[in-house]
């Protein structure tokens, strides 16, 4: 290949990677049309006129009560001062966040007019050059359209309404920082509201008449979903779509999600589902055959009305009203998954109702449907601590600091519901349509017209859920050594990074996505288990739960919920390797949780004795630090006990192989709520019940039922195996209606063996 080719070819990529990377997420405002649905049927939508009549609000300050004085404010909301509690925003457009972006789309800009794109035609022939090319620099020149803010823009037009109470009623709310580790009121209500709806739904599924049930023998039901990309949202689809025709769906209080099981739940209680699985399955069939990123689909849906002002209003709604905003990649990747999950077929029928997660409270009034939990983590890796040494300058770390340092880094688990954003670590929650302003002192800010920023979109919200690929250098590690492992040298270069997995577990190659961080000031009224560090940064950097945990077990045991019946669908990847179930075993015993099976999943064929052991004394940390610390020792003493095996390879090292270690479609276990005698006795594990062990559940003594379904391959339907067949990978994105429909035949029949159980 010539200098002058490889020259323009080197253009040409550059040009397409920034107008992917910065002008699709930084600067995509371009008509000027409303959304087609914004007046909606049977709502009262103020006209324009209102828009500049309506009187602002005093500020939340000004009438906040007495009662409240600790936490009060300068008197004037446009006055600061260095003891001012309620933070305003830069009104200047041009500062902070908005500049940023500005300058990035300007740069894009600049790349893409280097490159001679009739003469890249002339000298590159068509099989290399993809056809849609040619039409980058129109799509970009119609995106720039907007970019600067002007009257009358789409741009404009966007903030104009972000800061319309008709149209953003939450902005004029004062939001206030709930510190307790009990329920939110709104969940309460919701739960009682909801066991007379699951009374008669298990009535109704047993058969026999409603008088003759009482609502307190009705069990807590709760399901939940794996992570795992688009595999796990049409798999946990198909499944829970197979619980819904059965009629067990309706007896179900909670369904909790990670990754892709938490764009699942998006879309079910939104417009495109309708609040029912099987219309959502049509619904992926017509919009996930075409790549998310395919420039042709995402450009023509960022540049034309209506879906124009519905993926980009986010944008300029979270970077215009907080300047400290950072937008990157996990942000990008949130919008490209709304423009082909929540737009609908036609793409004429977005409705702008379907962009908070709040506005779902609708779907769960008078507990017509299971409240759904959405998961995210906060990665916490304290910093290690230098010690001065007692000889002159020199300074060293000790042991003890680096131990202390290794046992802290852990993940800190976030769940999101419509009523409440909250973290069972720091007992602290703010309701969900405040998630996006900040907060100081416990209460939200606001900006100098009076009003904060409108809720974050849920195109965010899909990102952080999904950001599988912010995880760290050692999680990217596990992915790829299946893969790599036949090369030669592998087992050289694999024992230097397991050694080296301490730090690798500390490095994530792309940053989190983030949002305000809502406990900035309360350092004395959180618990002391909080960590220090989550008070020293104004953002918190979230990201994909399946770092932790790849089922979101955690909230469904929090207390309060009093879950009865945890029925989990797994199509994790590594579903064969990795024990989802046991890891909440830690959990179970650091919160005092009564009746969880401990012990439940699987020791594989031929796991050694002292791992079994260490998994059980993990169990017994009594806290995520300390149980952070004992996973890190498990792993030393596993990797000791693999490097000896063949050496010392007898009976008493390993577990017998036994069929009772294989995983069947539905397996069962349930936990005792009886109490140890002594803390010298070990805790015992529970046992996988047989087909004809259900007496187990009316003991008196029966704690919580655990129905876990893996997602394994079926004879019954051949040709599909989720671990073997291509399009079932976590970094696949293109389902086509024929692989989605071999999903759904996968999941009904595996749910169909194990239904009667």
């Amino acid at each position: 290949m010539s200098r002058r080719l490889a020259s323009k070819l080197w253009f040409y990529h550059r040009g397409l990677s920034l107008l992917l990377g910065s002008s699709l997420a930084y600067g995509a405002f371009s008509c000027r049309k409303t959304l087609a649905n914004d007046r909606s049927k049977g709502e009262q939508w103020p006209t324009n006129s209102q828009l500049t009549i309506e009187p602002r609000p005093t500020p939340f300050h000004k009438t906040r009560s007495e009662n409240t004085s600790s936490h009060d404010a300068s008197p004037e909301p446009t006055t600061a001062s260095k003891d001012d509690d309620v933070p305003l925003f830069e009104a200047d457009p041009d500062s902070g966040a908005w500049a940023s972006l500005s300058e990035r789309v300007s740069n894009a800009r600049i790349a893409l007019s280097a490159i001679n794109w009739s003469r890249v035609g002339d000298d590159i022939r068509d099989s290399l050059l993809p056809h849609w090319a040619k039409d980058l620099p129109a799509y970009f020149l119609k995106l720039q359209r907007e970019l600067e803010m002007a009257p009358g823009s789409l741009a404009d037009e966007i903030w104009q309404e972000a800061q319309d109470p008709w149209l953003n009623p939450e902005i004029a709310r004062l939001a206030k920082v709930r510190i307790s580790g009990d329920l939110c009121d709104e969940e309460k209500v919701f739960l009682q509201r909801r066991k007379r709806h699951t009374t008669r739904a298990l009535a109704k599924y047993l058969g026999i008449p409603e008088n003759e049930v009482d609502p307190e023998d009705v069990p807590t039901i709760a399901m939940c979903g794996s992570g795992g990309g688009l595999r796990a949202m049409v798999a946990g689809t198909s499944s829970y779509a197979s619980v819904q025709e059965a009629g067990l769906y309706d007896c179900v209080t909670y369904t909790a999600g990670v990754s892709g099981s938490c764009w699942l739940q998006a879309l079910y209680y939104s417009t495109v589902g309708k609040q029912n699985y099987g219309t959502l399955l049509e619904h992926l069939k017509r919009r996930i055959g075409v790549h998310i990123a395919y420039p042709p689909a995402a450009l023509g849906l960022l540049t034309a009305a209506p879906t124009n002002k519905f993926l980009l209003s986010g944008i300029v709604e979270k970077v215009k009203g907080d300047p400290t905003a950072e937008f990157g990649l996990v942000d990008v990747y949130g919008i490209l998954l709304a423009a082909r999950l929540l737009v609908p077929r036609g793409e004429l029928g977005v409705d702008s109702r379907n962009l908070k997660l709040s506005n779902q409270q609708v779907y769960l009034q008078e507990g017509a449907h299971p409240l759904p939990i959405y998961s995210a983590v906060r990665h916490e890796i304290p910093v290690e601590e230098t010690e001065s040494s007692i000889k002159g300058d020199e300074r060293s770390v000790s042991q003890a600091t680096k131990e202390k340092a290794r046992q802290e880094a852990w993940f800190q688990w976030f769940e999101s519901t419509p009523y409440e954003l909250f973290s069972e670590e720091l007992s602290a929650g703010i309701p969900s349509w405040s998630v996006g302003r900040h907060f100081h002192k416990g209460f939200s800010s606001v900006r100098d017209n009076g009003y904060s920023v409108p809720e974050l979109h849920i195109p965010f919200m899909l990102g952080i859920w999904g950001s599988a690929f912010c995880a760290t250098l050692s999680h990217y590690y596990k992915e790829i050594r299946p893969i790599v492992k036949g090369l030669v040298g592998f087992g050289g270069i694999n024992n230097l990074l397991e050694e080296k997995d301490n730090e690798l577990i500390k490095v994530h190659p792309i940053e989190p996505a983030a949002i305000p961080n809502y406990v900035l000031g309360l350092e004395d009224q959180l618990p002391p288990t909080a960590a220090r560090s989550v008070f020293k940064s104004d953002h918190l950097e979230l990201a994909d739960a399946g770092m932790s945990n790849n089922l979101p077990i955690y909230p469904l045991l929090r207390p309060g919920r009093d879950v009865d019946i945890l029925i989990a669908f797994d199509a994790s990847a590594d579903i064969k390797s990795e024990n989802w179930l046991s890891v909440a075993d830690g959990y179970a015993r650091q919160r005092g949780i009564k009746g969880w099976p401990l012990g439940a999943g699987w020791p594989r064929k031929n796991t050694p004795k002292a791992k079994i052991a260490a998994d059980i004394e993990v169990a017994e940390a009594a806290s995520p630090q300390q149980a952070a610390g004992r996973i890190a020792d498990a792993r030393e003493s596993n990797r000791s006990s693999e490097s000896s095996k063949g050496k010392n390879d007898d009976e008493s090292t390993t577990q017998p192989s036994s069929s009772s270690s294989e995983l069947g479609y539905c397996n069962v276990w349930v936990g005792t709520t009886l109490e140890r005698t002594s803390e010298a006795e070990p805790p015992p594990p529970s046992k996988r019940l047989d087909i004809d062990g259900d007496w187990e559940l009316m003991e008196p003594n029966a704690g919580i039922a655990l129905i876990y379904f893996p997602f394994l391959p079926n004879p019954d339907v051949p040709c599909v195996d989720p671990d073997t067949s291509d399009f079932m990978s976590t970094w696949n994105f293109i389902y086509t209606p024929q692989d989605i429909e071999k999903v759904v035949s996968l999941a009904r029949a595996n749910f169909k063996q194990g239904e009667q159980q």
